[in-house]
């Protein structure tokens, strides 16, 4: 089968065979379409009564935004000649990616081992909930849990109002970048050894590595990092401060930034007083910092003091609904919600790439496709004639 040379990126060459649901593998293919890649989406055809195809909630924002620039086919992965065809699409593809439970691979036949035989070049991507193996391998995996097992929850929230979750997907999310990454730099090395390899990821591992300095301030020197609410773990005043009609971002945690601050609102008193001197006592005296600089804040309006800031210097920003966030003129500047047209949904929008290449960028070509709209197209790259699809179809192979 022919990689389809009209497409354009600079992951063009490459085919990808996309198993994945719900979120994390997504999340991780979305990022291979996106640049390129020949994304060939597999459903359960119409009549097995699966639920990987989110139904009803096809044409919602999430599943829009999630499943972009694929082409989707209908396959049963349950029936031996859906298996064939499957190997057929490995046997000349670049990329798999699944996100099943760990066991469902081995029992459908469809492991990196087994599909390696017939492709030594392929890469073989699989996010789990905890790993492909391991004492939890058999629990499922979903965002909420790992991001309480992997600490996000017990730094998020206000101190001493029990944990917190956050306001995304973000083990998910990670996960599938963090996939996504493993996928490329697989690629990357196959130009040298000519050989693909297994790509593993867990929504675990991702959000413990998207801790960061939180999980390093453990590993390191063993502090436990507590709750902080929107103050900063270390640089006070960094956090949500109160203004007349509602409230901002300030961000002047190093001492010349907190310096900046004090003028900016004519308040150079608090430069001189004791507890505020340097960073670590006004760490260490945060609440009254905070205290201070709300008195002063709450006196004028979001719009005013951002721009007393802004013209002084001190960082600062605005707090936005979601309809703020792209009605602002550096978010439509950097084009970050990308129209494309689907067949019912008319023109829509859809969230942009946030990476960009100077010669050859990422690109929304095409709207999520219905279930199984390609699945023919596909066939017929594999050699089926029309005869043998709907035989296939009549089956429920396809």
């Amino acid at each position: 089968m022919t990689t389809n040379t009209t497409r354009r990126g600079p992951l063009a060459p490459y085919r990808v065979v996309d198993l994945t649901r719900v979120r994390s593998g997504p999340t991780c293919v979305r990022q291979l379409a996106d640049w390129g890649a020949d994304v060939i989406k597999i459903e359960s055809p119409p009549g097995l009564d699966l639920a990987d195809s989110w139904g009803d909630k096809r044409h919602g924002p999430d599943f829009q935004n999630l499943h972009r620039n694929k082409r989707a086919m209908t396959l049963n992965l349950k029936d031996p000649d859906g298996i064939k065809i499957f190997r057929k699409l490995t046997d000349c593809g670049d990329v798999v990616v699944e996100n099943f439970r760990p066991d469902v691979k081995f029992r459908l036949g469809i492991d990196y081992e087994t599909l390696k035989t017939t492709n030594k070049r392929l890469v073989y991507a699989s996010i789990s909930g905890f790993g492909q193996d391991g004492p939890y391998v058999k629990r499922a995996g979903f965002d909420q849990i790992t991001q309480g097992m992997g600490g996000l929850m017990q730094i998020t929230g206000e101190p001493g109002t029990g944990p917190m979750r956050a306001g995304i997907a973000i083990s998910d999310s990670s996960a599938g970048v963090y996939c996504a990454l493993g996928v490329m730099t697989a690629l990357l090395e196959r130009e040298h050894s000519g050989e693909g390899q297994w790509v593993k990821v867990s929504l675990l591992q991702a959000m413990i590595a998207m801790c960061d300095f939180q999980a390093a301030r453990w590993t390191v020197a063993k502090e436990v990092a507590p709750q902080a609410g929107n103050d900063h773990p270390t640089g006070i005043p960094t956090g949500v401060f109160q203004t007349a009609d509602g409230y901002i971002n300030i961000a002047a945690g190093g001492q010349a930034m907190w310096e900046r601050l004090c003028k900016a609102m004519k308040s150079e008193h608090l430069m001189q007083v004791p507890e505020f001197l340097d960073a670590t006592l006004r760490s260490k005296n945060r609440k009254q910092v905070n205290a201070a600089v709300n008195e002063i804040t709450s006196t004028k309006s979001s719009k005013d003091w951002l721009e007393i800031f802004e013209a002084a210097g001190t960082a600062c920003g605005p707090i936005y609904k979601m309809n703020e966030v792209f009605a602002d003129p550096q978010v439509q500047h950097l084009h970050m919600a990308a129209p494309v047209h689907h067949p019912v949904l008319g023109d829509i929008e859809l969230v942009n790439q946030p990476i960009e290449l100077s010669r050859t960028p990422s690109e929304i070509r095409t709207a999520t496709p219905e279930c199984g709209e390609h699945t023919d197209e596909v066939m017929h790259e594999l050699g089926y004639s029309d005869g043998e699809i709907a035989d296939l179809r009549k089956r429920i192979v396809i």
